[in-house]
């Protein structure tokens, strides 16, 4: 297994820029497993693809307007994107900018300040601020799109899922982004559940694995959490035969790192922590049965965890198929539900 059998082309333009309005008209190819049949709907008619006592799985997790600007004492422009909370007041931080060593001090709006206290790989930084930043965040802070996403997002929320709660997320959990009040509405109509988890996603997930064995690739550490209230809802879907269905990779990866440990009879356990679990081809799927996914970056550890459910070879033809028809790709982009 290489990396490169993960690649494949993308045009330029199939590069969603924008969401599109509502959010349910995104367009959703349907992919089954069993029979390898190719279906395309819109994302508001995947009801017609579930079942009563289907359950689905999303990520509850809010992103946090985690990009903000401070100046260096010399008054040189500093870029801070906030990557995870360590403890109250400090953050481990992607800066942009020159010199920004250990000790260094830089100067936010409203008196407040950031002391740089260690220096990690890259761009990343240890960094302290003055006092608790979130308020801040609210007041000053900017959505972090995604690099490749170079239009201006109008509407702040179009970047939070409309079921977001738990705020801690530096970029959003992206099949999620497709529901609406009125689709979730219709589908508990049919008899369909819904169960939260969380998991606080990382930029990371949009770095592609440069590592030429996807074996040597660290994958990066994500925080998640299966309440037990979830948990006993996922097992009791389990136990009468209704599927778990994982809305996006990060439902995913949280579902599979809640599964490592299951006793037979059960799909998942509680729990609260880290979750380092890289999915690649050859994983053995213990509480996932289908999932919601968007269209995902060559080479990322994402394409490859579809690509362990799907199928490698099934899942590319299935993107070219994709890019023929035109869909778009990407956090913005349309979605895939394979069965």
């Amino acid at each position: 297994m290489k990396t490169s059998d993960f690649d494949y082309h993308l045009p330029q333009e199939l590069i969603a820029q924008t969401p599109v309005e509502p959010r349910h008209a995104s367009r959703l190819l349907v992919y089954s497993r069993s029979t390898g049949k190719v279906e395309h709907i819109t994302f508001g008619e995947i009801g017609n693809y579930l079942k009563p006592d289907d359950l689905l799985v999303i990520n509850q997790t809010r992103v946090i307007p985690a990009r903000i600007f401070a100046r260096k004492p010399t008054g040189g422009l500093v870029e801070l994107l906030l990557l995870r909370r360590e403890d109250e007041t400090t953050w481990e931080v992607l800066v942009g900018g020159k010199r920004l060593t250990s000790g260094k001090t830089l100067l936010l709006e409203d008196g407040l300040t950031a002391r740089i206290i260690a220096q990690l790989d890259g761009s990343r930084r240890q960094v302290q601020f003055s006092e608790p930043i979130e308020t801040y965040l609210e007041r000053q802070g900017q959505m972090p799109l995604p690099p490749y996403i170079h239009t201006p997002l109008k509407d702040p929320q179009r970047y939070q899922t409309i079921y977001a709660r738990t705020s801690g997320s530096a970029a959003a959990p992206t099949a999620g982004l497709h529901f609406t009040p009125e689709l979730m509405e219709s589908l508990r109509a049919q008899g369909i559940e819904f169960a939260s988890v969380t998991l606080h996603v990382g930029l990371d997930t949009f770095a592609p694995v440069t590592e030429e064995d996807p074996l040597q690739h660290t994958i990066h550490t994500e925080w998640c959490e299966v309440t037990p209230n979830t948990a006993e809802q996922i097992n009791t879907v389990r136990r009468r035969g209704g599927r778990i269905i994982a809305v996006g990779t990060t439902s995913v990866r949280t579902l599979e790192t809640a599964a490592q440990t299951t006793p037979p009879g059960m799909a998942v356990q509680p729990f609260s922590g880290p979750t380092n679990l890289f999915i690649l081809p050859g994983y053995f799927f213990k509480a996932v049965d289908a999932m919601i996914t968007n269209f995902h970056l060559p080479r990322s550890t994402l394409v490859m965890l579809v690509s362990a459910f799907a199928g490698r070879e099934h899942l590319l033809e299935v993107y070219q198929e994709a890019i023929h028809s035109r869909y778009r790709f990407y956090s913005f982009g349309d979605a895939m539900l394979i069965l």
